[in-house]
This record gives structure tokens, C-alpha cells and sequence, in this order.
């Protein structure tokens, strides 16, 4: 493990406290580079992204999906988690804090704005940041290359509808053209790079080639990362501090999905009788968000200065160090789980 890995909380930490205070002290410099835009898509955001998902997506190998039967159970308890469950309990959490219980302290004309953000936020699952959860786990890593494969296909094609519909629901006009444009942007074409410079790495020097490519790349990924939040955080620096309260408020939905959502992954794998080796790194992709697309999506849909984009920044906020308890909880029940799951197996003994 990097020792970027090894300190993400404190590298995450640092670039937040860096870009609050880079945009309050330069607003007007965030502001130019906000408005460096082709087709109402932020190219330094659009960028930074591609540098973020295209070296973690050289991991995916989607002839993997020939081995999801072999976990069947755990990748059939996240599917239902990440594409059933996931968006609509956070639209059902966004309309009741947000629309409901907090809207008395919030500003009205950012209410929808800020529950379409953290729709948007739930929508699609996490693809990159994954594989780092499951190595801090020890899970299976045939099962989360394969999970994650077939995450990437299903959201090529659900994204938008279920986007579209929570939108929708939610009374929030959906610009239709620009939504479509952020799922080819950040999902088809990271994608479709990604497999080809794979399949030329593989051709070029087999499995010892594509390692030291995803040695060498591995750095340039969490860089991204790090160099996103500072930009995003820049960006939102002057309304974060001016609305700290706000920030607590749209943390609350957030906070309580993960733990709702990786809890849910967790006890139904349990009572599947998966390994918990599978059932730890399903309770993490069922929770984690795809907070880059979610922020990419946010900025083009409604712009930097919206509460969407602020929503989807307060995300980015919380799902590190949130993410990462998480994982501490996982490894530290190991003794429970299993200690469950052999009277799940034992009860189906004839």
C-alpha cells in the first residue's frame, strides 16, 4: 500500500482545508478556471476526472463478468443495494431533511437544487475508490473486479433513467441533453479508453506489462484525487464557510445513507451465508458513491454555484473518512460475522 493510501484521511483532510482557503483568498482565480467550459462541461474538472477514473478502470477486465455466478450471492445482494435500494432511499432522505425537516434553515431557492445534488450523489456506485476499500478489507478480488465490471455496464444505461426519474419526482426539470453528454463523458469514454490502453498494455507485455503500468499510473490517480478536491473545495471555499450550518444539514442524508446502505449489504450477505471476505467489499460498493461523476454531473447540469454542486462537494467531504470507519467496522466484526454466517450455513445443513 502507497503511503498515499496509507494517509488518504490526512491527504484528504489537507486539500480540503487548502482549497477552502485558496478560494477564499483568490476567489476571482476559481472563478476563471470555472468558466474554462465546452458545451457546459468544466474542462480542468473534466480532466482532472478522466486522470482520476481511467487508471483505477485499467483494473476492470469485463470478461470477469463470466465469473459472477461465483459469488452469486454477494453480487446479487449489491445489485439489489446499489440499484434498488441506494438512489431512492437517499431521494427518500433528501425529500424529508432537506424538503421537509431542515427547510426552515435553509435557503428556499436552494432546496431543490441541494436534493437533486444528493440524487445525483446516490445514483451510480462507486467505480475507483472500490478496490482501494477492498484491499484495506482483504476481500475478494476476483469478486470486486467482477462486481465493479458489471456496476459500469448496468450505469452506462441506468444513470440517466433513474437520475431522470428521481428528478422528475422531485419536481426538478431535467435538461435532458446534458445528462446524457455527463454519462458519455464520464462513464463511456473513461471506459472505452481505459479497455484500450488494457488491451495494449496486455498485448504488449502480458499480465507483467499491465502490472507496471497500474504501478506507474496507480500515483497519478490519487494525484487527481487530491488535485480535485483542492479545485472543488476552492470553488465552493466561500460558501462553505459562509454556511456552515448548511453543510451540516446536507450531511445528515449523507451520513445516514452509507451507514444505512453498507449496513443493509452487510447483514443481508451475512444472512446469505457469503464469505466475509465477499461481504465486506459488498457492504462498501453498495454504499460508496461515484462522487465524480456525481460533481462532474452536478457542475454541468446546474452549475458551480448551485446547492447541487455544493451537495455532491459535501459528499466528497464525508465519503473518505466515512468510508473508511466503515471499513474499520467490517474488519473489526469479522468475528460476529462469521460467527452468523456458520449458523446460516449449519441451519441449511440436511
Amino acid at each position: 500500500m502507497s503511503i498515499f493510501e496509507r494517509y488518504l484521511t490526512v491527504w484528504v483532510f489537507l486539500c480540503i482545508v487548502a482549497g477552502v482557503a485558496l478560494g477564499h483568498a483568490f476567489p476571482d482565480l476559481f472563478h476563471a478556471v470555472g468558466t474554462v467550459e465546452l458545451a457546459r462541461v468544466n474542462l480542468p474538472v473534466a480532466a482532472l476526472v478522466w486522470l482520476m477514473i481511467v487508471p483505477m478502470l485499467l483494473r476492470i477486465d469485463f470478461a470477469s463478468l463470466r465469473r459472477v455466478g461465483e459469488h452469486w450471492r454477494g453480487i446479487g445482494v449489491t445489485l439489489i443495494v446499489n440499484w434498488a435500494v441506494k438512489p431512492f432511499s437517499m431521494a427518500a432522505l433528501g425529500w424529508f431533511f432537506i424538503g421537509y425537516l431542515f427547510r426552515p434553515w435553509l435557503p428556499a431557492d436552494q432546496i431543490e437544487s441541494y436534493i437533486a445534488g444528493l440524487i445525483l450523489l446516490a445514483a451510480a456506485p462507486c467505480t475507483a475508490m472500490v478496490f482501494v476499500w477492498s484491499g484495506l478489507m482483504r476481500g475478494e478480488p476476483h469478486f470486486t473486479l467482477s462486481q465493479v465490471a458489471l456496476n459500469d455496464t448496468i450505469m452506462v444505461f441506468a444513470f440517466a433513467p433513474i437520475v431522470g426519474l428521481l428528478l422528475g419526482l422531485s419536481a426538478i426539470a431535467v435538461p435532458w441533453d446534458t445528462l446524457v453528454l455527463s454519462v458519455v463523458l464520464y462513464i463511456v469514454i473513461p471506459v472505452v479508453v481505459a479497455q484500450a490502453v488494457r488491451r495494449a498494455a496486455l498485448a504488449a507485455g502480458g499480465d507483467a506489462g499491465l502490472n507496471r503500468l497500474l504501478q506507474r499510473l496507480g500515483p497519478v490517480s490519487l494525484v487527481a484525487l487530491l488535485a480535485t478536491l483542492v479545485l472543488l473545495f476552492g470553488f465552493q471555499g466561500e460558501q462553505i464557510l459562509a454556511q456552515p450550518a448548511v453543510i451540516a444539514m446536507l450531511a445528515v442524508p449523507i451520513l445516514i445513507q452509507v451507514y444505512f446502505n453498507a449496513g443493509l449489504a452487510y447483514l443481508l450477505n451475512r444472512l446469505a451465508g457469503e464469505q466475509h471476505c465477499v461481504a465486506g467489499p459488498s457492504a462498501l460498493i453498495g454504499a460508496s458513491n461515484f462522487f465524480e461523476l456525481a460533481v462532474a454531473a452536478a457542475i454541468s447540469l446546474f452549475g458551480f454555484h448551485s446547492g447541487a454542486a455544493l451537495a455532491t462537494v459535501v459528499g466528497v467531504l464525508i465519503e473518505v473518512p466515512v468510508m473508511l470507519s466503515a471499513v474499520w467496522i467490517v474488519n473489526r466484526s469479522r468475528g460476529w460475522y462469521e460467527r452468523g454466517r456458520d449458523g446460516v450455513l449449519a441451519a441449511r445443513s440436511p
